[in-house]
């Protein structure tokens, strides 16, 4: 059904303002960190392990894929929750009104018999619910389903990189009982609990790739032609963006992002993208943010703390999907998982 490679950070940019600006979130973390994941899901085996042959494999995926349009895109900014402030209060910004992007949503096509017609979605943000880098792929449902299972959430096998390393599926299962009920469960290998810390500690990412360099050993590197693909998918799109100087819509810190986000997942028959329960959805999107709706949540932005909650209640009173609501509570987030 789709494919998404999905990195969030709870915090904003905590005075890296000035240099995060020049870049934005798509230049910091989506063309490179999660293109290159999705490079790895997406690949046919190699014919072995050296790098020529695992490099060889993910330039396949990366040409198959053809640029960004801003119809599969949706950028964001927060703005100031309560005592959080928003990304242009930050000092270390001078242009206070800048159109850098702290999220993004982007949906990817690869044009190879594997893969045709499985969207792949990216996405990143900064002053998200949580801290979690993961890849989630959704299946179909099964053809021919029976009437009562219709209308069941999506199987997914998700593969978390942080803050903990695991694998683990997510399945209908039949509660027990004499009721026919079902619900989804997670079956999961925790690399903690299943490998002891100590006998096998688990290398941090650079130290791995500091050993590699010294080894000589390339095949977790990028190669040339990989960055040239990799250029060739996102260029143009940020070229529109600086071009028209397109304007970021507006989310509260602390919460799942902008709303328009989900309704690009209803254009790809999803509620939303990410963790939870994601049922398939039919009928029109979600409709995206107005301009009263973004005016409101820069208002909240620059206002005082009861000012920016009075505008959040405004906001979550005027949606009626509870998906859209944004999340005023960064610390209730951490206590309960987000949908």
């Amino acid at each position: 059904k789709s494919v998404q490679v999905i990195f969030k950070e709870k915090v904003g940019c905590e005075g890296r303002g000035g240099y995060f600006d020049q870049y934005g979130i798509i230049r910091d973390v989506m063309q490179n960190h999660l293109l290159q994941v999705m490079a790895l899901v997406a690949m046919e085996q190699p014919l072995s392990f050296t790098a020529e042959h695992i490099m060889g494999e993910k330039l396949k995926v990366l040409q198959a894929c053809l640029p960004l349009t801003s119809d599969d895109l949706v950028t964001g900014q927060y703005v100031r929750c309560g005592k959080h402030a928003g990304y242009l209060e930050d000092p270390t910004i001078e242009n206070k009104d800048s159109t850098t992007e702290t999220f993004a949503t982007a949906v990817l096509h690869v044009h190879t018999p594997r893969w045709d017609g499985v969207p792949f979605v990216l996405k990143a943000g900064k002053a998200l619910t949580d801290r979690k880098a993961e890849v989630r792929i959704q299946f179909h449902q099964v053809p021919g389903v029976v009437s009562t299972l219709k209308d069941c959430a999506a199987n997914e096998l998700v593969v978390r990189l942080q803050p903990e390393q695991t694998i683990y599926w997510k399945v209908i299962n039949k509660v027990p009982g004499l009721k026919f009920e079902v619900q989804q469960m997670r079956m999961d290998l925790l690399y903690a609990n299943k490998f002891n810390d100590d006998a096998k500690p688990m290398p941090e990412a650079y130290e791995r790739l500091l050993l590699e360099a010294l080894a000589a050993d390339h095949s977790h590197f990028v190669s040339a032609a990989e960055l040239d693909a990799s250029w060739r998918i996102f260029t143009p799109i940020l070229k529109h963006l600086a071009e028209q100087k397109v304007k970021p819509h507006p989310y509260l810190y602390g919460s799942r992002g902008p709303a328009a986000s989900d309704a690009l997942a209803h254009k790809y028959g999803m509620s939303k993208f990410g963790g939870g329960i994601t049922n398939y959805v039919t009928g029109a999107p979600v409709k995206k943010l107005n301009a009263t709706d973004e005016q409101s949540l820069r208002a909240a932005s620059s206002s005082s703390e009861s000012l920016a909650a009075a505008a959040t209640s405004s906001l979550l009173a005027s949606k009626k999907d509870p998906s859209q609501a944004a999340v005023a509570n960064p610390a209730a987030v951490a206590a309960k998982p987000p949908n």
